[in-house]
């Protein structure tokens, strides 16, 4: 029986059994032919293809008519609240990538919790703070400052200009020559009526009692009236994040405002941040801040003292912590004990709750100083160009070498000082103390490393060279402390950008907040604001010392952050060469200093009353 027929496969349309033939009988005897290729079937016949493009030559095409493929017509469902990220997101409804104020349930109401003295008012502020720095419009409402205003007790510090029942603006209070400082007119307390008398208000620890009807009554009322202005900002006000400051102390109390918020926006997000203080030096330092506020500013603090300790027993009677409750309820919370020693958090939604908690877990109180400065003069400073890698000029190298020496004088010189206010203070605290020590132990004041942070590039990295030769400092290079990357610009300079782009010139001149450079890499303010982000957690967490040599736009981006200034003033602060920003934590603020680079005499001198200003520099 002969074997089966061997098939053979098809090279193409025309393969036929002699020609099949024949390319075998070439390839046995070695011989070059041109063999038939098969080539894949055209797509130009696929009607696929055809829908791709115009029906006809003359044919318009047609744009995609917005429409809702959903069951239900109108959308019932609430919109995705996805992360929103200014520079780094954007969408039809948002093209800035802040939270649209059409995403309500993307918006968040804060609710803080907690005893007096247990630094509520600290997290506020430090959490606003960082959350405008985000681009986030947030802001922090009082029911304490309603409770003065109504009470007839005023402020002394307060400016006319400033709404009463908002709560503090700045995150942090600067101190400079470490004396307290304010701008505004004494706000004037308003004349009493023909039939009361002007120190009825009593706002002492009876009003605070929970067997006081009346002022029971009374403090509901207010935080309530608080609570709707909150509202009133997130729904109609342009606001993002609203934070209710107050005690909020009972499960009935937070249910009420649970409600309240419910009942106006359902979508409305809603996170209570509860303060915990087991420290007893913690503890002590926050009633010192107390004696020198508004209900006790003054006063003899012997008295004052024992006053609000009777207020904090008053509001302990029917204090509940947060807890199972919330848990019962569905409420997501966060609880901080002795600011970020432990935290505990339960049932976290949205990106600005889970950013919050990271946020929040940073927290520190150790004394520390914060050094920010650019880097010294490059060659292509010199040269007036932007960007690049050059290295330092010989003017340079002799600001590297001072800088090291002033630093390392600083470090002596505040050791010195941090050990004979902690040897000085005492408690209650003398007439005219006002500086609360902070609630560490004396020891860890001598085991404080000094961390100096470069970016990765030449001029950076060379202005801490004198640091990198000291075995006594930690010398890190990072990325994203790099300068703005100017894009296609980089190398030019200003002039050159205006004469030869004016366009993008103009652009980044109207605005130099959300402009972003053209070309490759190409960078702008909010997405320096974005790269640091993890950078500054990191700077809030870390207990040691810390110089940062940076660049202009990032050291501008550091100095709005810790220094509380708006979005406007971000692009334009005046950050020149040959200057060091002195930052040191507080409990209550910030204490800031700032010292110009001498030349002549190799060091640093300070400027007086120096406060953020706008730069001169036109281009800059």
């Amino acid at each position: 029986m002969p074997p089966p027929a061997l098939s053979y496969p098809s090279f193409g349309p025309s393969a036929n059994p002699s020609s099949l033939a024949n390319a075998l009988r070439a390839i046995n005897d070695n011989s070059e032919i041109a063999l038939p290729v098969r080539r894949p079937p055209s797509f130009e016949d696929s009607p696929y293809t055809k829908s791709l493009s115009s029906t006809a030559p003359t044919s318009p095409r047609i744009p995609p008519i917005r429409q809702n493929s959903g069951s239900a017509t109108p959308r019932v469902r609430p919109h995705a609240t996805t992360l929103s990220i200014p520079g780094m997101t954007r969408s039809i409804v948002s093209p800035d990538g802040r939270i649209a104020d059409r995403d309500v349930a993307a918006k968040l109401v804060i609710v803080m919790v907690g005893l007096p003295a247990r630094g509520k008012s600290y997290i506020t502020k430090k959490l606003r703070r960082y959350l405008a720095w985000q681009q986030h419009n947030t802001k922090i409402f009082n029911v304490g400052n309603r409770r003065r205003v109504k009470g007839n007790v005023f402020s002394p510090t307060k400016s006319k200009n400033e709404n009463p029942l908002d709560g503090p603006r700045e995150a942090a209070t600067a101190l400079l020559d470490g004396v307290q400082t304010g701008s505004g007119t004494p706000l004037a307390r308003t004349p009493p009526g023909p039939n009361e008398d002007p120190g009825q208000a009593d706002h002492s620890a009876k009003f605070f009692d929970p067997k006081n009807a009346s002022a029971f009554k009374l403090r509901e009322e207010m935080a309530i009236d608080t609570l709707d202005e909150l509202l009133d900002y997130l729904l109609s006000g342009g606001g993002s994040v609203g934070i209710l400051d107050a005690t909020n102390s009972t499960v009935e109390r937070r249910q009420h405002i649970f409600d309240h918020i419910k009942a106006r926006e359902p979508k409305l997000g809603i996170l209570f941040i509860e303060s915990l203080c087991q420290n007893p030096a913690l503890l002590e330092a926050n009633m010192r801040l107390k004696l020198s506020g508004p209900d006790y500013k003054d006063k003899d603090p012997v008295k004052s003292l024992a006053d609000f300790k009777e207020r904090v027993k008053a509001y302990e009677s029917a204090y509940v912590p947060l807890g199972e409750y919330e848990e019962e309820h569905g409420m997501q919370y966060i609880k901080m004990i002795d600011v970020g020693k432990k935290i505990t958090q339960f049932g976290l939604e949205g990106f600005l709750s889970t950013g919050i908690a990271t946020y929040l877990a940073s927290f520190n109180l150790s004394p520390r100083q914060i050094w920010i400065t650019r880097h010294g003069q490059s060659v292509d400073n010199r040269l007036g160009k932007i960007g690049g890698n050059s290295e330092l000029t010989d003017r340079g190298h002799l600001y590297s070498h001072v800088l090291y020496n002033f630093i390392t004088h600083k470090r002596k010189e505040w050791l010195i000082d941090q050990k004979n206010k902690i040897a000085q203070s005492s408690f209650p605290p003398l007439p005219g103390d006002k500086s609360p020590p902070y609630p560490e132990v004396n020891e860890e004041l001598d085991e404080k490393n000094t961390c100096v942070w470069t970016s990765m590039l030449t001029r950076s990295i060379e202005t801490a060279q004198y640091f990198s030769a000291d075995d006594d400092y930690d010398v890190k290079n990072w990325e994203m402390l790099n300068e703005l990357n100017a894009g296609r610009f980089e190398g030019l300079s200003y002039e050159e950008i205006a004469r030869d782009h004016a366009d993008e010139y103009n652009k980044r001149q109207r605005d130099k907040l959300h402009y972003v450079y053209p070309g490759v890499g190409g960078e702008g303010y909010l997405q320096v604001i974005s790269r640091l982000r993890d950078m500054v957690r990191e700077i809030e967490r870390i207990k040691d010392h810390l110089v940062i040599i940076g660049h202009r736009s990032v050291c501008r981006v550091l100095m709005a952050y810790f220094m509380d200034l708006t979005r406007d003033d971000i692009a334009d602060l005046d950050m020149p060469l040959g200057v060091v920003y002195a930052i040191e934590p507080k409990p209550y603020g910030i204490e800031f200093h700032a010292y110009k680079y001498n030349e002549a005499e190799q060091w640093f001198d300070e400027i007086p009353n120096y406060k953020p200003q706008k730069t001169v520099d036109r281009h800059a």
